[in-house]
Order: structure tokens, then sequence, then C-alpha cells
């Protein structure tokens, strides 16, 4: 992951921010029968796959904080989809992780070596780190938007008793973004040519998410 201040390049941070927030709105959807266990894991994995993804586009805390913007705007969205309140917990703890993630990504990545973040296994390092940093912060979200995280029966938070496996996703997806994030500057040249792309595909994420709403 190159961490040299590059000019941001907004055209695939939009398209990954997009799909960023549409991933999360689907698994929230769609894993809700795992609610209970892994779900808050596996959405983690996926942050930090788009995360890393836009970090090598463009190295700079602008993208995280813009990835963070677009896809916490998704969760604000739903809200308004389905007539809740922003601090319902499924939209403030949600968008609370989402912040969570973006910081301690940027965290990470900050202080990781380059010699290290160029290899597949220091970038697996990241991701696994990232990821312990974000769900040991998860737990303070009762502060900030007054709902409790999900607790096992033991009363012990989610994010915590499955932070393994967080960090084991994490560890694979981070690598994983980074190739992403790598094909994406190969087509940089295509994408300033076809600019409108990108918030075309920013509205169809929003619209794909207003769909399932409706399913």
């Amino acid at each position: 992951m190159s961490q040299t201040p590059q000019k941001a390049h907004w055209g695939p941070i939009l398209v990954l921010g997009g799909l960023w927030g549409l991933s999360e709105a689907a698994l929230g959807m769609y894993l809700r029968q795992c609610a209970s266990t892994v779900s808050g894991s596996v959405m983690t994995g996926a942050a930090l796959f788009f995360l890393a993804a836009a970090w090598t586009v463009s190295p700079r805390a602008a993208t995280a904080a813009a990835m963070v913007a677009i896809a916490a705007s998704f969760k604000l969205f739903d809200a308004l989809l389905l007539g809740l309140p922003v601090l319902h917990g499924a939209i403030g703890n949600p968008i609370f992780a989402i912040v969570m993630e973006g910081a301690a990504f940027v965290l990470i990545v900050s202080i990781v070596s380059k010699a290290l973040a160029g290899k597949a296994v220091g970038q697996g390092v990241a991701g696994g780190l990232s990821a312990l940093v974000a769900v040991n912060l998860f737990p303070l979200v009762k502060f900030a938007t007054g709902v409790a995280p999900c607790v096992t029966g033991t009363s012990y938070p989610l994010s915590l008793y499955y932070a393994p496996i967080a960090v084991a996703l994490s560890a694979l997806t981070v690598p994983l973004g980074v190739r992403a994030g790598t094909a994406l500057r190969g087509f940089e040249g295509l994408t300033w040519r076809l600019r409108w792309l990108s918030p075309a595909t920013l509205a169809l994420s929003f619209g794909a998410l207003a769909l399932l709403r409706l399913l």
C-alpha cells in the first residue's frame, strides 16, 4: 500500500465508496439471521477491503474520510427508506462502526513501514491490526448513540467475541483490496474519459439500495 501523498482520484473513490455503502446495507439485510453471530465481523472484513482499494488508488487521509462519508450516507438513506431515526440501533451503530473502521485503517497504515506495506504479508498484518483496533473501539458506541452494542448470552460484546473472525477475514481482504485498487489505477486514463461513469455508478448504488428495500 503506497503511503506517498498523491492527488486524490475521486472517480474510483466514488465507485468504491458507493459499493461499500451498498454492501453494508445488503449485508445488514441478508445477514439478519446471523445478527447474533458473525455478521459484524463479515462487514468489518468487507469495509477494510474497500478502504484498502481506495487507499491504493489515492493514499490520503482525505480518501478514507470520503469513503467513510459515502458509506455512512447509505445508512442515512436507509434510515429515510425505513422511517427510522438516525440514532436507531440499526442506523447509528453501523455508522459508528464505519467511522471506527476508517479511523483504525488510517491509524494502522500510517505506522506500518513502507517495506512491509508493499508485501502481501504486510498488507495482511495491516488488515488484521486494523480490524483488531476497530472491533475494540466499537463497544464505545453506547456513548455515541445511546444504544449498547449487541452482546452474547454472557453479556460480552459480539464485536469482541468474534474479533478473531474479523481479524482473519481482514488479513485476507486488505491484500485483495490492494490488488483491486492497483487494477483500478490501471484504468485511470479510461476513467477520466468516462468521468460521468463514477457519479452514475454511485447513483445506481443508491437506486439498488432503494430497490432492495422495496423487494
